[in-house]
């Protein structure tokens, strides 16, 4: 066993492993505040749903906007400055949360979280694909992730029960385990941006740099996919647990458990995974994991206890399992070396045009029609996402083969 672990740490720097322990830190902070920020503004503010899906919105709206400039950011002044500078903002937001009673300050502030997300993201994307050669970068995404997820394990076990007691001492949990991983990543890891994207940064470039992507069309259409996949993984993490308590009665600390479920899953299972969906086609793989997502949001409508949700996370997570890191590796696999921090950049944009969307159409879907139409339409919106990347798995089959 102790060579097995010798063997699975030699392959990568130990920058990586910075990131991966203050992954862990970070997220089990952040994961405390997230699963019930829902709960939070209903009970502070006594909002209707489509109010906090509108807010929850702006916090994903202000992240595309913030997208838009992240690329080209990373790509000329380094990895390392955007992600300490997005990891102390967000710190400040969720402080400064746990201390307010007024709508539109908490706007501003989920506005300001949301605007800061994706500069760590893409950095962080960005930094794993400079140090980690390409053969190896499905794996190393896939371990960044089961750190992540063993974070959201621990983070809504504790979180739920914190939470009961107290929102703000969960809201300060996160905003200290921030610092901490932005003073790791100040005085423990380098500057990874590479020689070329540094000498070649000066001249100004059109559309900021991005006319490359925007020109690359198979990467826009998986990115377009990818928007419908995010849409409905968006409903269960920002809606679930306010439908399971207001419905069903199922209070945090329970809740937190179907959270952690979804992390456990990832820790346990996700280099497995891998190991399994890397030997295939990518856009196939995505297409099967963007059905299990359809069906598992699509099963909570006829859920009404504990277990059944929980059932409905467990096929979810399965089909994060499969998407997340194929789609994250496909990317990087696309980029050009100098133009990895915008295709990263569209990519989280994709995903964050999911979330603000799918906050907004859950919200309305709930108010308007019943509870259990959010789900059915995430089932509709990841089955759309499925038959598109199935659709470029063929598209891909046939082009090689014209090419033989």
């Amino acid at each position: 066993m102790i060579s097995r672990l010798r063997t699975f740490t030699q392959g990568y720097p130990r920058q990586f492993w910075f990131l991966f322990w203050g992954m862990l830190i970070s997220t089990s902070g952040t994961s405390m505040i997230w699963p019930f920020l829902t709960i939070f503004l209903r009970q502070r503010l006594g909002l209707p749903i489509a109010t906090i899906g509108t807010m929850l919105a702006i916090n994903s709206i202000m992240g595309l906007a913030s997208s838009s400039i992240a690329g080209p950011i990373t790509d000329r002044l380094g990895r390392k400055g955007v992600m300490v500078l997005s990891l102390c903002t967000s710190a400040f937001s969720y402080l400064t949360i746990s201390h307010s009673s007024s709508l539109p300050v908490i706007a501003a502030l989920l506005a300001l979280n949301g605007a800061a997300n994706p500069l760590y993201r893409i950095g962080a994307d960005a930094m794993v694909a400079d140090i980690i050669p390409p053969e190896h970068r499905v794996e190393a995404y896939s371990i960044l992730r089961m750190i992540n997820n063993a974070g959201v394990a621990i983070g809504p076990s504790i979180g739920g029960f914190i939470a009961v007691a107290s929102y703000t001492n969960t809201f300060i949990g996160g905003a200290v385990a921030l610092t901490v991983y932005a003073l790791l990543i100040s005085f423990f890891t380098r500057e990874t941006l590479p020689q070329r994207a540094k000498d070649e940064s000066a001249p100004r470039e059109k559309m900021g740099g991005y006319e490359t992507v925007l020109k690359d069309v198979p990467f826009l259409l998986f990115c377009a996919n990818f928007t419908l996949t995010a849409l409905g993984s968006t409903l269960i993490f920002q809606l679930l647990s306010v439908y399971t308590k207001e419905n069903f009665g199922i209070p945090e600390s329970q809740y937190g458990f179907i959270m952690a479920t979804n992390a456990i899953m990832v820790v346990l299972f996700q280099y497995m995974v891998t190991g399994v969906t890397k030997r295939y086609p990518p856009f196939r793989v995505l297409s099967i994991g963007a059905f299990f997502y359809a069906i598992g949001i699509g099963s909570i409508a006829l859920m009404h206890t504990f277990w059944g949700f929980l059932v409905s996370m467990v096929i979810a997570t399965t089909g994060e399992l499969i998407t997340v890191p194929t789609a994250t590796t496909l990317t990087a696999r696309l980029a050009p070396a100098d133009m990895r921090g915008r295709y990263m950049s569209v990519y989280w944009l994709a995903s964050g045009a999911g979330s603000g969307v799918g906050s907004i159409i859950g919200g309305l879907l709930n108010d308007l029609i019943a509870p259990q139409a959010i789900w059915v339409g995430g089932m509709v919106f990841g089955l759309i996402s499925a038959i598109g990347f199935l659709g470029q798995a063929r598209h891909y089959r046939r082009t090689a083969a014209q090419q033989r």
